[in-house]
């Protein structure tokens, strides 16, 4: 077992070894916080319920069993959280700002700059059209395709049902298909 494991960071932590709190929270922090923004939709309330959820994180660590992967049971804390604090500002903003690409690590060369523009714009017209979701679509769609939970693992966070999970998945696929429809650079690239 390497030091860079869950497991290990866990039971350093503990131990009482802040440190390695620190490194999961490194480690974790990005997944959580484009769970969260998906659900909340502004920036500073999202930074600010992702700092809670792993606070929480933190207080109940003991209490993590590892009957599931340390990122399910981490994502149920962020998906109540974003729930807890959406029921608790029921007046919250809509907003069009843009998400943060925070999955995206490898920058690529693009040579022709159009191109290039044509990515970002289709990019950031999907992130506008999942932002369009309620909370739990978004939450569904950014867990099964940018966190790539399984169904399974998925109703685990949600409290969900499988078959609750794959109809909800499916009404957003259809959603957002018909958000994605009238532009034409995504429809270009299909």
């Amino acid at each position: 077992m390497t030091d860079n494991t869950d497991q290990y960071l866990i039971k350093s932590t503990l131990k009482g070894d802040t440190k390695a709190f620190a490194s999961l929270v490194t480690k974790h922090q990005n997944y959580v916080y484009t769970l969260v923004i998906r659900m909340i939709k502004t920036k500073e309330e999202a930074e600010e319920v992702t700092q809670d959820v792993f606070i929480k994180a933190y207080k109940s660590l003991k209490d993590f069993k590892g009957d599931s992967k340390f990122t399910t049971w981490l994502y149920r804390i962020s998906y109540r959280a974003a729930l807890d604090h959406i029921r608790k500002n029921k007046k919250r903003q809509k907003t069009n700002t843009l998400l943060e690409e925070i999955t995206e690590s490898n920058l690529t060369f693009i040579e022709n700059p159009l191109e290039q523009l044509e990515d970002q714009e289709r990019k950031d017209f999907i992130k506008r059209s999942i932002a369009r979701l309620s909370e739990s679509e978004a939450a569904i769609v950014t867990l099964f395709y940018f966190e790539e939970l399984s169904i399974k693992e998925i109703g685990k966070v949600t409290r969900l049902t499988e078959d609750n999970v794959k109809v909800k998945l499916h009404r957003s696929r259809k959603k957002l298909y018909e958000f994605l429809q009238p532009h034409p650079v995504v429809n270009e690239k299909e």
